[in-house]
């Protein structure tokens, strides 16, 4: 059997191991358990996966103009929270005693793992975190350490970007799902999509309110000069969003954003990973604005050229981004067979 554990710190975990765990039902027989919380729980369940909903994640305290609230608070409740899962985790690896455990950023699966010398596979963005900084960093410090040394103990750690292998350590490219239909006109005609279209998206948690404002405001001032649509996927975490200035179709939490990523000629988001990978593998333009001091969205949006301060010239960015067109993307390669083929040597 493999353990599968997966964050439910919002949806880039559950939507990238969905893709893993597609292309290794294709390589191996292995039944195929899920460890998460939600939502992450209720996209693998509308996928078909035997999944179990038992993790309860902290969230980011984000203010109403999209800052990071607290950081050393979050840290702390995110300790608590780890020693949790390990309690909970420690149940179903003693449970199934002959079985692989692979986790996306489960960081507790793979400390109770290492304790029965179990094999681990570990996928993970992150080789460190800078949430804190000041007199209190020492303390994120000894967790970096820690993390380091469950790195270098596991039998394979899979990163979902482009460098080189060092070790254990494997660079698959980015992980995103596949396409229901590949050719990108009949796709658009399925999800009902006609004249240009900007999809903005938040994610699995309610941070990205503000985001949301400042793309329909945006949008306003754009569709009395040029003819576009406008997408608005809230997500599992902010259920209503009242504005009556604005015409746009909200498509809610659907379990297919990737496709919408696709078919769209432009995605406003917050710099989480999943979508951004989302964004290369479909040369699908984006623009993507990070949550202020949340140190990895904040990295993320560096790499692209974003950073926080970009929500106030988002007009323009949108202007210089439809302008610009789709982009052709076919050196950027679907990591998830690649990853899947790596967890099959360890099975």
């Amino acid at each position: 059997m493999i353990i599968f554990f997966a964050s439910p710190i919002g949806l880039g975990h559950a939507t990238r191991d969905i893709a893993i765990c597609e292309e290794l039902k294709s390589l191996t027989k292995e039944k195929i358990l899920i460890i998460t919380g939600r939502p992450a729980h209720d996209i693998f369940s509308k996928n078909g996966y035997l999944v179990d909903n038992v993790y309860s994640p902290e969230e980011f305290d984000i203010d109403s103009l999209m800052r990071l609230r607290s950081p050393l608070r979050w840290l702390f409740k995110y300790f608590m929270y780890y020693r949790k899962c390990k309690l909970i985790a420690t149940g179903f690896v003693d449970k199934n005693v002959d079985s692989l455990i692979i986790s996306d950023e489960d960081f507790a699966s793979i400390s109770v793992g290492e304790k029965r010398n179990r094999k681990r596979v570990l996928i993970t963005d992150l080789l460190e975190t800078h949430f804190v900084n000041g007199i209190f960093s020492a303390i994120e410090s000894r967790m970096n350490i820690s993390m380091q040394n469950m790195l270098k103990k596991c039998n394979r750690v899979l990163i979902p970007d482009n460098g080189q292998d060092v070790d254990n350590i494997s660079y698959v490219g980015p992980v995103v799902r596949n396409l229901s239909i590949t050719d990108r006109a009949l796709l658009r005609k399925k999800l009902g999509i006609e004249k240009r279209t900007i999809l903005v998206s938040i994610g699995g948690t309610s941070a990205g309110r503000y985001l949301i404002e400042r793309t329909l405001s945006a949008y306003k001032n754009l569709n009395m000069k040029t003819d576009l649509d406008l997408l608005v996927a809230l997500g599992p975490s902010l259920s209503k969003f009242e504005n009556n200035n604005t015409s746009y179709r909200n498509i809610g939490f659907v379990d297919n954003l990737h496709e919408y990523v696709c078919a769209s000629d432009l995605v406003v988001s917050l710099a989480g990973r999943s979508t951004i990978d989302e964004s290369l593998v479909y040369g699908t333009p984006g623009i993507f604005i990070p949550i202020k001091d949340h140190f990895e969205q904040e990295q993320n949006a560096k790499k692209l050229g974003y950073s926080y301060d970009d929500i106030s010239r988002l007009q323009t960015l949108i202007e210089e981004k439809l302008e610009l067109g789709r982009t052709n993307r076919a050196d950027v390669k679907n990591g998830a067979k690649k990853a899947a083929k790596i967890i099959t040597e360890m099975v």
